[in-house]
This record gives C-alpha cells, sequence and structure tokens, in this order.
C-alpha cells in the first residue's frame, strides 16, 4: 500500500459537501470524496464530541489525521475521520451552533480562519482488501467498532447498501415498528445485528452464522427478504401476546421465538390469562422469562424460587439425614431440597412443604 501526505484546506473539504439522507449517500471535496462508503458507520458522535472537533479547528489546534484511500477513477474515500469530516461540515453547512452561534453567526475573518485552517490527510492507494484491512484496525476518533461494524466493512455490497435503509438510520423503518421489543440502537447496527442473527437461525443454510447469510445475499440488489422476515417477527409477537409490558417484552429474543413457535397453534386470550397468573405468583423469580416458559413449557425459564442452606438443614436434621423415598441414610452434601408438592400443582417454597431427598430418588420423583 502506498501512503502519501496532504494538506487540505476545509473550503476544498465542504466545497460540493451533500448529505442525502434517502440514499445514504455523503460527498464533499467538489463531489470527490465519499464520506460514507458503505463499510462506514453511521454518524455516532455525541454532541459534546461533535462540539469538541469544531472548537478545536476554532482555536486552531491541531486536530487528529486522516486517512482516505484513493480510488481509480480519481475519486477519494474516508478510511478514518468520517465522524470529524462530516462534524465540519454540517457546522458549515449551518446545521448546528456550538456555544450558540452557528457558523454563518461567525465574524468575516474568524470565519476566514475556520475556512483556511488545513486538515492533514494520508492518502492511500491500494487493493480493496488492503484498505478494508486497514479501516478494521484504525481506532475511529476513540469510537470502538461494533461487531456488526466490522461485518459490515467485510461484506459491503448492494444488499447491505439496501439494508442500512431499513435497519441502520435513526427512526428508520425497522425501528418505528420495533422499537418496544428491540434494544440498542439503529445506527450503531443494533437493529440490523439481531434481525440477522434470528434470519440465520431460521434455516439450517445459514449455520446459525451471520457471516454466513451476509456472504449469501451481499450481491443481491434488495434485503427485501430480511425486511419481510423483520416485519413478520414483530407481527406474530403483536398478534401472541397483544398487551405490551416494556419491562418483561424488551429485549427478549423474539426472533428466536418466531422460527420455534410461529406454526403452534397459540390462543392470546388463555395466554394472557396465564399470564396475569404468573405475574401475580411470588414462586416465579424471572418475571421476564414468563413469555419463554408460556412458548416451551420449561419450567428453567421462571428461575422458580428455591429452598436455600437454612432450610435444607432444617429439614435435613428434621430427617435424622434418611432419605423418606428409600429410606436410606446420606450426608447433606449428597441430598437435594424437594417440593413435596411441585409448584405445577400449587405448592409453595415453605418450609413444611420441603423434604430431602437423595439425588437418585430426587431424579427418579422429577423424571415422573
Amino acid at each position: 500500500m502506498q501512503i502519501t501526505l496532504k494538506h487540505i484546506t476545509i473550503d476544498d473539504l465542504v466545497n460540493g459537501y451533500n448529505n442525502n439522507i434517502s440514499t445514504g449517500q455523503v460527498v464533499a471535496y467538489d463531489g470527490k470524496l465519499d464520506i460514507r462508503p458503505p463499510y462506514q458507520r453511521e454518524f455516532v458522535y455525541k454532541d459534546k464530541q461533535r462540539d469538541a472537533v469544531i472548537e478545536t479547528v476554532s482555536k486552531n489546534f491541531p486536530l487528529n489525521v486522516m486517512y482516505w484511500a484513493s480510488r481509480d477513477d480519481g475519486t477519494f474515500e474516508v478510511i478514518d475521520g468520517q465522524q470529524r469530516t462530516l462534524s465540519i461540515c454540517e457546522y458549515v453547512a449551518g446545521n448546528f451552533s456550538v456555544e450558540k452561534l452557528y457558523f454563518h453567526n461567525l465574524p468575516s475573518d474568524k470565519k476566514q480562519a475556520f475556512l483556511d485552517y488545513q486538515l492533514t490527510v494520508y492518502i492511500c492507494t491500494g487493493t480493496d482488501s488492503e484498505k478494508l484491512d486497514w479501516f478494521k484496525i484504525i481506532n475511529i476518533a476513540g469510537e470502538k467498532l461494533t461487531d456488526q461494524e466490522l461485518k459490515n466493512a467485510v461484506y459491503h455490497g448492494s444488499w447491505l447498501a439496501n439494508a442500512k435503509t431499513y435497519f441502520s438510520k435513526t427512526n428508520c423503518p425497522a425501528y418505528a415498528i420495533g422499537h418496544k421489543y428491540l434494544t440498542g440502537s439503529p445506527i450503531r447496527q443494533d437493529y440490523l445485528e439481531t434481525t440477522l442473527k434470528w434470519i440465520s437461525q431460521s434455516d439450517n443454510i445459514y449455520k446459525n452464522s451471520i457471516e454466513s447469510y451476509m456472504a449469501m445475499h451481499q450481491h443481491k440488489p434488495t434485503a427485501l427478504d430480511l425486511w419481510n422476515y423483520y416485519q413478520s417477527v414483530i407481527s406474530w409477537v403483536e398478534a401472541t401476546f397483544p398487551n405490551y409490558r416494556s419491562k418483561m417484552m424488551k429485549g427478549l429474543p423474539w426472533g428466536e421465538f418466531y422460527n420455534r413457535y410461529k406454526d403452534q397453534s397459540l390462543d392470546p386470550q388463555k395466554l394472557e390469562q396465564q399470564i396475569v397468573q404468573l405475574i401475580d405468583d411470588n414462586e416465579v423469580q424471572d418475571k421476564r422469562g414468563i413469555y419463554h416458559y408460556l412458548l416451551s413449557g420449561d419450567k428453567k425459564h421462571l428461575s422458580l424460587r428455591s429452598f436455600g442452606n437454612k432450610e435444607r438443614q432444617k429439614v435435613y436434621e428434621k430427617q435424622q439425614g434418611i432419605c423418606p423415598i428409600c429410606k436410606q441414610y446420606f450426608k447433606i452434601e449428597r441430598m437435594q431440597a424437594d417440593h413435596i408438592i411441585p409448584w405445577s400443582k400449587g405448592g409453595t417454597t415453605t418450609l413444611d412443604n420441603c423434604q430431602m431427598l437423595c439425588q437418585k430418588c430426587n431424579q427418579t420423583k422429577s423424571n415422573k
């Protein structure tokens, strides 16, 4: 890879700046600089970071070096420095203020000084693989790339560009219909990553691998299949569990539930009655696990109350170490606390419902 040092004024940088929200394309430097090539992240700077860039330039302090990659057609793409570049261009365009002053509010001499500021840019010439490798290892303004952002760098193409319009923009369609059920941020690729994880588990062809799914779809023209799948997941959740409970439902693996249980005949009204009963059940420690339990029937998702060490010791001493089923003596370490009347039949975690069984008898009882 060949690297050339160049100094570029902000005046030259912002010339021809255009941020096309509908297509996601962002250009500057008389249209010759692609600020957001397909593998780049969305704008993630907080206001404080963004303002710090402007203050650095305004005070004529040195700004971190930027890296561009040259293309065969004479244009360039940003490898490192996207967030700083966008901060500068957006400020000059008048899209935010610093210290209550927009760029156009500055005195003419300060505006000119800002535009004359020289940015230090290393321009790199190399293969696509070399550029991607460099992109992945460079620390972008202290903001570590997420795993999905790194995957985007590897599998960029027409499919990813289209997928981002659904899943990777502020107030994107995926956020609009699913923010009640998903956690994270669209612009940090959390919505895209979550949906890819779900869909990659839906068919053995993808080997439960996001990378496999992205590799198979990299050059497809649209991500409509992924978007349709996501809509199906959200619609299934809303139809199956229409009564929304934020603390219990947000962030659950709904796509995994959809993959496994979408073909089951489920009665939303009956499920709601069971949810209400389980919420009021003091034996249920993990209320968020109610949904998985109702779908799978596995009690482990409820984290039911268990007997503590003091309770176990009291019952053990009362039984004098004798297992009530096989009538043999065991040390306490080889015995397990058991509900005489199981939770499924109304039993509670109280001393009068506790017995100490040997491991073999407890296992035999559990399997009945």
